[in-house]
């Protein structure tokens, strides 16, 4: 019955279309660096400066996307379709186009294209979804955000291991990959096509009056003390994996591990919240990351099974920030007069600025510390690669949880929430 209940209220184009989106995100941060690194030899250091620019100008370019998309409403099926095909004519370039200028600059300009597409189909998508869980009485903030979530989990999953398993079966996986991300692409935009519809919203600037309600500035903050520990994590992973572990080869395995780990138990924080409410099942997944990490600390040369329990735990702590967090803002931006697509501009911004976080510090501390592609990890390089995997984001996980205990004007989440 909740399945024919969800193909009717069309949940299913959301997770076809989350699950695009998430593909073009977080992975991409996962092998975009590593592969100019190893493809063409660009440094760590170059590398991190550029993704930490790029993300700059996402943080100054998300809320004007964001009042874009309020303006551009009634031609949303339009644009959509249009930006589509530049995030995946975006991807082609990144993967399967050898660059035919200097490798650094193609990265910045492919990644650049990707990342601004990928931005406004994000703003526009979450907006779209404040609209449809009002649209529908009974459907509920966390019942779209449980389908749009793990749609996005799924993408991810498919998304991280894909250039692994083609690898199998082509001499190019990161050719193949692009491509077969480009047609998905297309598929989700036909699937969504009839999704796309007027908030009502104001379309005028509204930033100021979104962050001034204590309850909107009071989640973008959670949120950004929530969502740096992923940025840092997602952008180390590999290099963990392959130095810290010395298991080179198993990157993929336990990638799959982690997301579908975060993708088997987002309907289970769901529940979690339906019953306890949102605050509650949000501190229980931020406290499991804090321990998982805690444990990471003390990982070594050669202790892949203990990091795959890590993967399953830490993926798990990521379905409650990816379903939990995202519901708890789309309720709240129902309950006031801002324009979605506004709200949700600053949302990104917040996310954006987190991975530019990560770009900024991380990789040029590792390249401080020695690590090169040219020569074996030294001790000092793998302590710190060690303290910034999983030290610092047990640190910022504690900011998380300390804006969350504090806050009181969120009281809405520590009543059951409503899944439909």
């Amino acid at each position: 019955m909740r399945s024919a209940q969800g193909n009717k209220d069309r949940l299913s184009a959301y997770a076809l279309f989350a699950g695009v989106l998430a593909a073009a995100g977080l992975p991409i941060y996962l092998h975009a660096p590593k592969f100019f690194f190893d493809q063409y030899g660009v440094g760590l250091g170059t590398l991190g400066s550029v993704l930490f620019a790029l993300r700059l100008f996402d943080v100054i370019q998300d809320p004007v996307l964001g009042w874009a998309s309020g303006v551009l409403e009634r031609r949303r099926r339009a644009v959509v379709a249009l930006v589509g095909v530049a995030m995946a004519a975006a991807m082609v370039g990144v993967f399967a186009v050898t660059p035919p200028v200097a490798p650094l600059a193609w990265f910045a300009l492919t990644l650049g294209a990707l990342f601004t597409a990928f931005s406004f189909l994000s703003i526009t998508f979450y907006a779209q979804g404040v609209e449809k869980a009002g649209r529908a009485p009974g459907l509920g903030h966390v019942r779209v955000a449980t389908w749009r979530e793990t749609g996005a989990l799924i993408g991810v999953c498919l998304a991280a291991v894909a250039p692994t398993l083609l690898g199998l079966v082509s001499a190019a996986p990161f050719t193949l990959f692009a491509w077969l991300f480009a047609a998905a692409t297309l598929v989700a935009v036909v699937a969504m096509r009839r999704e796309w519809r007027p908030t009502g919203a104001d379309t005028r600037p509204a930033f100021g009056a979104i962050l001034r309600d204590p309850g909107a500035r009071r989640l973008l903050w959670i949120a950004f003390a929530n969502a740096a520990p992923v940025a840092v994590t997602s952008t180390l992973f590999l290099f963990f994996v392959d130095y810290r572990l010395q298991a080179p080869g198993m990157e993929g395995p336990l990638l799959l591990l982690f997301f579908v780990s975060a993708a088997i138990s987002a309907p289970f924080w769901g529940r979690a919240a339906a019953r306890n409410g949102l605050r509650s099942s949000l501190l229980a997944g931020m406290v499991l990351a804090i321990v998982t990490f805690t444990f990471a600390a003390f990982l070594g040369a050669g202790d892949v099974i203990p990091f795959a329990l890590v993967c399953v735990a830490s993926g798990a702590a990521l379905g409650a920030d990816m379903t939990l967090l995202p519901a708890a803002f789309s309720s709240h931006v129902a309950s006031g007069q801002g324009n979605p697509g506004q709200a949700f501009g600053l949302w990104n911004f917040v996310s954006k600025l987190t991975l530019a976080f990560a770009a900024v510090t991380v990789l040029p501390a590792l390249e401080f510390a020695g690590l090169s592609a040219d020569q074996p990890a030294g001790d000092g390089a793998l302590l710190m690669l060690t303290l910034l995997y999983a030290v610092l984001p047990c640190a910022l996980k504690l900011v998380a949880v300390w804006l969350l205990v504090t806050s009181t004007a969120l009281t809405a989440l520590d009543r059951p929430a409503a899944q439909g």
